[in-house]
């Protein structure tokens, strides 16, 4: 076992309340991921789109996840809390604007930016949790964090097919979205800047300093492995409904169903992901969870019957919202706090996140000709990919201090 033995320090009531908050602001992540998702085919009928036409869409949106970047490399100048309040209400704002806008070019305009704020918060929130909790109980909390992430694709897989009857059909996804984000921004009150943060010096860098620093070579790793994991990830849940309805003959009720099972059937192992990351480690964790979202992906595409393949959809979302724990503690573990949401932003956001903008581009492309379940499964060899190379290049952070495992 790679954790300390004995009792785990325990969390003070601050702590618990910036767990709590965290844990809240992530909720939207999840509910935005599954919400484009849900409403996709639904807005490829209405705006006429074609398979092509939505790999194109969702590729676009997802440019905003690059351009996160220029927010999430600000943690280390303005701070983590002043950020997140920033990145709270730029989302909130831009989730609204998604539900007026009148054509295809305004949606995606409008979710461009919805992810671009977002995604810097999600980044925030990671860098966040890491210097603020302790060492044996860091990896739990970013898989809870993370864990209600997927709480809020469970919420938004249950009420989108009721939503999609309403008057207003999938506007009223984002509509509903914006409530909860309202009290949020309010809710933001009391919170502290990280102590870990308070303890450097911060000041405006330029955009290539971090890679001219000692840590060059581990951005770039830790953004090959991004790359891969997000090839993979960004399609599985994507298209599932695509690929459900027009391969399988599933009905949106039947779909939702199955994803909402799927979704509370997961969510069990994705609070335990954090755990297992404890208790076994980073690196054996990585084997056990990157193995399982290659092969469920792989069966959730290509199995026929309803049950089995809403079976195989529960590993599968495991999979996909497990790896992220993963990715994010090492990510945030092997750098300096000065340098910290620099460097997180390079490996993940405008490197490693060139694959999560291409890969549903070419997926979307391949299934015009392919159908969606060959197209998907091609992508699940990468997540093996990134998987050799975490236990070719990364140690082993289990249970150490940031000072410690963040040296050189």
């Amino acid at each position: 076992m790679s954790a300390a033995a004995g009792k785990k320090t325990p969390l003070t009531p601050y702590q618990w309340k910036l767990f709590a908050f965290l844990s809240v602001a992530t909720f939207f992540e999840g509910y935005d991921f599954f919400a484009l998702t849900q409403i996709l085919p639904n807005l490829r009928a209405e705006m006429n789109l074609t398979e092509a036409h939505a790999g194109y869409l969702v590729g676009f949106i997802n440019v905003g996840t690059i351009l996160a970047y220029l927010l999430v490399r600000k943690a280390d100048v303005w701070g983590r809390r002043q950020l997140l309040t920033v990145t709270i209400a730029g989302y909130t704002v831009f989730t609204l604007l998604t539900g007026f806008a009148p054509n295809i070019v305004l949606f995606a305009v409008a979710q461009l930016f919805a992810r671009i704020f977002l995604l810097a918060e999600w980044g925030v929130s990671m860098i966040y949790a890491s210097e603020e909790f302790p060492a044996d109980r860091r990896g739990m909390v970013l898989g809870v964090i993370q864990g209600f992430s997927s709480l809020g694709s469970i919420v938004c897989a249950g009420v989108v097919p009721a939503l999609l009857n309403t008057t207003y059909g999938w506007r009223s996804v984002y509509f509903v979205g914006v409530i909860p984000l309202v009290l949020l921004a309010f809710a933001r009150r009391g919170l502290k800047e990280s102590s870990r943060f308070t303890k450097v010096e911060s000041a405006q860098k330029s955009l290539f300093d971090v890679l001219r620093s000692p840590y060059r070579t581990r951005i770039l790793q830790l953004a090959l492995i991004w790359g891969c994991t997000y090839a993979c990830t960004q399609n599985a849940i994507t298209f599932w409904k695509e690929f459900a309805v027009a391969e399988r003959g599933f009905t949106d009720g039947m779909v939702g169903m199955s994803i909402t099972i799927a979704a509370v059937g997961s969510m069990p192992l994705i609070f335990l992901s954090g755990k297992l990351l404890d208790v076994v480690g980073r690196r054996v964790g990585a084997v056990i969870i990157y193995l399982t979202l290659s092969s469920s992906v792989f069966l959730a595409y290509n199995l026929e019957g309803r049950w089995s393949l809403t079976i195989s959809l529960v590993f599968a979302i495991f999979g996909v919202s497990a790896v992220l724990p993963v990715l994010n503690a090492y990510t945030t573990e092997l750098f300096p706090t000065d340098l910290r949401g620099d460097a997180y932003a390079w490996a993940n956001n405008l490197l490693g996140r060139l694959s999560y903008v291409a890969a549903p581009t070419l997926v979307g492309v391949m299934a015009g000709s392919t159908g969606w379940g060959p197209a998907v499964s091609m992508s699940t060899v990468f997540p093996l990919i990134g998987l050799v190379f975490i236990l070719w290049w990364l140690p082993e952070t289990s249970g150490r201090e940031l000072e410690e495992t963040s040296a050189v």
